[in-house]
């Protein structure tokens, strides 16, 4: 029973990082209807801003993850304004294109500057506690505990502000977004600013636990994909649960099964999914 528990905290934390990749992406693709690829790349290129900021100036973990969070924004406008901006009314192929693009460019640039080579990031949480019994990481509670209280920060953007208000619009009805006056220039940087975010925030707190590396956010950007094919293309709530429900799959099935069809799960979990529900979970745009 304590396995259970174990594995089962280990899904969450997984989880956790899954379902706030997954959030930018589903943002992006209700404003654009493109997948963003460059979602992983900015995911991985957070987990290095932290790390650079951390080993070379000294900057404390906490305010290291804001630093990259708000690096990561910037990317991620400057990647809207000048990839996606442009190609806005270009067919969704060239789009798609276009996000492939800034994710090679990234992955090379990751590897000219910091190498290829894998790396540690330490993390002021590294000890393990007991808890009921269950030994776990102060880090995987960390990740759980400040997923939650971004996705309420978050919710509370959307629901309680104007700015918010106006991105939930754009994602349900762009026509009807432009009629009553919303800008779509200023709602679509804002969404890609928070994408961005969102990456950074997920690899600052998963990096502790994994290693960082170029490559880190391949496998991750594949992941949301399924996830919001599962969760249904657009919606919040299916990203953050179908996130859920994959990392907590995954951790079960490396222990139970075999860990060397960990990666393989996310995939045969779509096919079922879609199979007893090809519209996904919970179909819908941003809400």
């Amino acid at each position: 029973m304590d396995l259970f528990f174990q594995q089962l905290l280990n899904g969450l934390s997984n989880g956790s990082v899954y379902s706030l990749v997954t959030l930018g992406l589903t943002m992006v693709f209700g404003i654009l209807h493109v997948p963003n690829f460059a979602q992983g790349a900015f995911y991985m290129v957070g987990a290095y801003v932290t790390l650079t900021v951390m080993t070379i100036f000294g900057i404390p973990y906490w305010i290291a993850m804001f630093i990259s969070m708000l690096a990561i924004a910037s990317l991620a406008v400057l990647s809207e304004r000048i990839i996606f901006h442009p190609l806005r009314k270009a067919e969704a192929l060239h789009q798609m294109m276009g996000a492939i693009g800034i994710l090679l460019f990234l992955v090379a640039f990751a590897q000219v500057i910091w190498g290829p080579n894998y790396q540690q990031m330490s993390s002021p949480y590294g000890n393990a506690i007991n808890l009921l019994g269950i030994t776990v990481t102060q880090q995987r509670l960390i990740v759980i505990v400040a997923t939650v209280i971004i996705m309420i920060i978050l919710h509370l953007f959307l629901t309680r502000t104007m700015i918010g208000s106006a991105i939930v619009a754009m994602a349900q009805n762009r026509e009807g977004a432009f009629l009553v006056g919303i800008n779509a220039n200023t709602v679509a940087m804002l969404t890609f600013a928070i994408s961005g975010i969102l990456a950074a925030a997920a690899a600052t707190l998963a990096s502790p636990i994994n290693l960082v590396f170029p490559g880190m956010g391949d496998l991750v950007i594949m992941k949301a994909f399924v996830i919001i094919i599962i969760g249904g293309m657009g919606s919040i709530p299916g990203a953050i649960i179908a996130g859920y429900i994959l990392g907590i799959v995954e951790s079960f099935g490396a222990t139970y099964i075999s860990g060397d069809y960990k990666d393989i799960i996310a995939f045969v979990l779509l096919v079922i999914i879609l199979s007893v529900k090809p519209t996904g979970l919970f179909p819908g745009r941003v809400n």
